[in-house]
């Protein structure tokens, strides 16, 4: 289909055009069945064997050890946020949370409204969030619960390429770069994503908890929000989200037998960033704020000089097919967002349309 525009939406984003010809079929008549996978009672065998299907491949493709339970529910990062305060701070205690900008805020003020102890054991807010605190910035309390970080940063384009060294079990947002690069996942107490920037469509949200975290919940918790109820009940607690799930696993079968699995795509979302990082640090129009030792893979922040010309960029890049880089409301300027379904293709394209911008206007 090469009438489809260059897709860099920050999320939902791209999805792989092998997985929508995939789910086009689907749709009509699942595995034969002449039914559509949406139409299947969650009881069903069907669905039972894809939540088992996906949590199995997710397991192979993460290398999760064998002391991590997997589960997927719904409520977004969001919910995650509510969740990680009720379920590990252990009566409300002392939680430290690095705060690198507009996620990692919004985790913050959950972690208060539910009456934790929280401390900001370092903050990225004194240079606009263009730099990750370093190892020496970070002041984590000794009877900290947790420690919780946001892996990648998709408003200001900043990214964890080593984790803070620690001693609290360190719990991780990992909503736009899960399975995006190979990772020790093992390393931390927890780590949640929510579906569709790397790994799906929205609707769905991956949590893995090793298994001495979940001897920390207490009794008592509303229903849906205990991790042991969905862990138990094998991501069926009640009615699941399906057709969000069955997106997971098809993502997860292309990333698996279409691409090779995570380390070719970290070799793919590499050059993809390479290849943009480049092309800003020689313009003379668009400049990249991001500490270069920050700078997130999956999400490239960039700006001119004046909102006008920003607005003008966009307008004039959907003109040419592209779509999706404008940035977010909180930071403004431009981003383009480069996870695991954006092709090298997408992002040559980019570059070329930037050039010839910057060429005609000067």
């Amino acid at each position: 289909m090469s009438n489809r525009p260059w897709n860099f939406y920050p999320g939902p984003g791209a999805m792989p055009l092998p997985v929508l010809e995939r789910v086009q079929r689907d749709l009509i008549n699942y595995n034969g069945s002449g039914l559509s996978i949406m139409e299947f009672s969650h009881r069903s065998d069907e669905v039972v064997s894809l939540i088992h299907d996906t949590l199995e491949n997710l397991r192979r493709l993460m290398a999760l050890p064998s002391d991590y339970e997997l589960a997927m529910m719904q409520g977004g990062g969001t919910q995650q946020f509510t969740m990680i305060a009720l379920n590990f701070a252990e009566k409300r205690g002392p939680v430290d949370y690095i705060n690198t900008g507009y996620w990692t805020q919004k985790a913050i003020q959950e972690a208060k409204i539910v009456g934790c102890d929280v401390h900001i054991a370092a903050s990225s807010e004194e240079n606009n969030h263009t730099r990750l605190p370093s190892n020496t910035e970070i002041n984590v309390r000794d009877d900290a619960r947790y420690l919780h970080i946001c892996s990648n940063n998709t408003v200001y384009g900043t990214q964890w390429h080593s984790f803070p060294d620690v001693m609290p079990p360190t719990i991780v947002d990992m909503s736009s770069d899960i399975l995006s690069r190979k990772m020790d996942y093992g390393r931390f107490g927890c780590i949640y994503a929510h579906a569709q920037k790397t790994v799906g469509t929205a609707g769905v949200t991956i949590a893995a908890v090793r298994k001495d975290m979940l001897e920390r919940v207490p009794d008592g918790l509303p229903s849906l929000l205990d991790y042991r109820n969905h862990i138990n009940k094998h991501s069926n607690y009640h009615t699941p989200p399906v057709f969000a799930i069955y997106m997971v696993n098809m993502s997860l079968q292309w990333l698996e037998q279409d691409i090779g699995g995570v380390a070719n795509m970290e070799a793919i979302n590499d050059e993809k960033a390479k290849h943009l990082y480049e092309f800003l640090d020689e313009s003379t129009l668009f400049k990249c704020p991001v500490d270069r030792q920050s700078r997130s893979v999956m999400n490239v922040v960039f700006d001119t000089t004046n909102k006008e010309l920003t607005e003008d960029v966009i307008k004039r890049a959907k003109e040419a097919g592209i779509v999706g880089i404008n940035g977010h409301r909180e930071r403004g300027g431009l981003r383009a967002s480069l996870y695991n379904a954006v092709s090298v293709e997408a992002v040559k394209a980019l570059v070329e349309f930037l050039a010839q911008y910057e060429r005609k206007l000067n």
